[in-house]
This record gives structure tokens, sequence and C-alpha cells, in this order.
């Protein structure tokens, strides 16, 4: 747990879109069989369809909401867009996942837009909050300028319970962030 949270610091996650947290429950978001992993890197071809995100909770009733964003939108060196919100579900329930946004009782608040970065290396960022109990989570009017830490307060979402991100840059892009092992 330790590593993960140190890769979120490093990754600039933590400072950047979240404050630090204490991790208490498991996330786990696949595209085509490969799991994100801190600072992996997936080509935008690789993740244009939506992943199959699990939450692993040991509190079958318990319920969260998970959001997508991108801190370096629409370029790391001025990320004017910062932060653009790609996902947005709410009520997952603690041993199921977000697999089509509807499945579980769980409802896409936001559909998932597939990320396609033009310029530089982006984060993608999974964060995870736990509800306390089923509630209406509203649209925000744009995607563009979301704020997770606004958004969890108006909710009343508290600190999240996990995160995990990937990189990402266009297809011809070569190099990129890289965490260290």
């Amino acid at each position: 747990m330790q590593r993960e949270r140190d890769s979120l610091v490093v990754g600039r996650v933590v400072g950047d879109v979240l404050d630090p947290f204490e991790r208490k429950v498991q996330l786990r978001a696949t595209y085509s069989s490969k799991n994100v992993t801190n600072g992996y890197e997936f080509k935008p071809s690789a993740v244009v369809e939506q992943p199959i995100v699990e939450v692993g909770s040991s509190d079958p009733s318990s319920l969260f909401t998970l959001v997508m964003v991108d801190p370096d939108a629409p370029s790391p060196s001025d990320p004017t867009l910062r932060e653009y919100l790609y996902w947005l579900v709410t009520d997952i329930p603690g041993t199921a996942g977000a697999t089509d946004g509807k499945s579980y009782n769980s409802h896409e608040v936001v559909s998932y837009e597939s990320p396609r970065p033009s310029l530089g290396i982006h984060r993608f960022i999974f964060v995870l909050f736990q509800q306390q109990g089923s509630q209406t989570i509203y649209a925000p009017g744009w995607r563009q300028n979301f704020c997770t830490r606004d958004f969890a307060e108006l909710y009343n979402l508290g600190p999240p319970v996990a995160a995990v991100f990937f990189n990402c840059q266009r297809e011809s892009g070569s190099g990129g962030r890289r965490m260290p092992v």
C-alpha cells in the first residue's frame, strides 16, 4: 500500500488533483485485459473502449462514486482545462464494477469519453469515493475545468478511498513519463 501511495505522489496525482489520503478499498481498472497500474503508459488506441472497473470492499452495502479526470488538458505545459472530466459513475456497490455505468444499479452520470491527448504526456486518473448512501449527483455543465476536490466537497464525499492513474500520449508520441521501479 505504501508503494502505491508513493507512486501517486511521485506522479503528482497527490498534489495536482488529490490531497493525501489513505487507501481503504481495492480499485482495479482494466483495458482489454491490461490492468491500469500507476504510471503505466497506454496508447489512445488501447483506451477507446471504456475500461472494466472493479471495486473491492468488504461491505457489499457500501456505495461508491468513480471519477476519471485528466489534469494535463490540453497540454501538460499549459493545463488551462485542468481537470478535464472523462467519466463519472455513481452508486457503485462495493463488491461490483462499473463496467457499463449502469450495471449493478450504478448510474453513469457523465458517459465515458476515450482519451485522445494531442500534445504531451497526460495523466488519466481514476478516483474512487465512498458515498454516505444512495444520493443524486448531477452532471456538471461542462467537462473542462472540473475540480475533483470541489466535487467531493459539494457532495460530501470526503477523501478518496482509492485512486489509480495511467499515462497516455498521442499514437505517434515517443518517450514518456516513467515511474521509478
